[in-house]
């Protein structure tokens, strides 16, 4: 006896399909999202926690994600999981002092202490400078689509910016950092 194919409804693609269209977006989207997330957390276990949380909800929101821009959407995800993380802790030491390599040696050491002095730096600003501050200089956004991921206003993205590089200033004029 033989039996008809099962046939999606038009419009709606199939498990495997959907399967396959979100295997390829995580092998396009994974560099961006670890690297977005080492920015945000400074260590990269708990970075790539993140990036598998936030493909975890990504993907059980997939058809929402996909209709609009499945990168940006998870982000978005990445980010407000970050936030969710750092209400949680408040405050975190990102790099032990005495895990810093010796400064004096020819490897990277010195890009490696000018990275922590930013990822300190940067954890001294209010979480909503912070916030700002690594969308529009690390990642690249625009004010407008930094205003859009963070649902606030342009002037709130044009003053919390502001604020954050004075700060950032401030400390590293007070010779708490160097970021070379």
């Amino acid at each position: 006896m033989d039996s008809d194919p099962v046939v999606a409804p038009r419009g709606v693609a199939s498990a495997g399909a959907r399967d396959q269209e979100f295997v390829e977006f995580v092998g396009a989207s994974g560099r961006y999202l670890l690297r977005t997330a080492l920015l945000l957390c400074g260590d990269r276990a708990r970075a790539e926690e993140l990036v598998q949380a936030t493909y975890e909800r990504t993907y059980r929101s997939w058809r929402v994600a996909r209709a609009g821009d499945p990168r940006a959407y998870a982000r978005r995800v990445l980010v407000n999981l970050r936030i969710d993380g750092w209400r949680r802790t408040r405050r975190e030491v990102l790099v032990e002092p005495g895990a810093l390599p010796d400064p004096a040696r020819p490897d990277h050491a010195g890009d490696v202490v000018a990275r922590s002095a930013v990822v300190q730096a940067l954890a001294r600003l209010p979480l909503a400078q912070r916030r700002v501050v690594i969308l529009r200089h690390l990642l690249d956004l625009t004010e407008t689509e930094v205003a859009h991921e963070l649902e606030i206003s342009v002037g709130t993205v044009k003053s919390h910016h502001a604020r954050g590089i004075a700060r950032l200033r401030e400390i590293f004029a007070e010779g708490e950092g160097d970021p070379r």
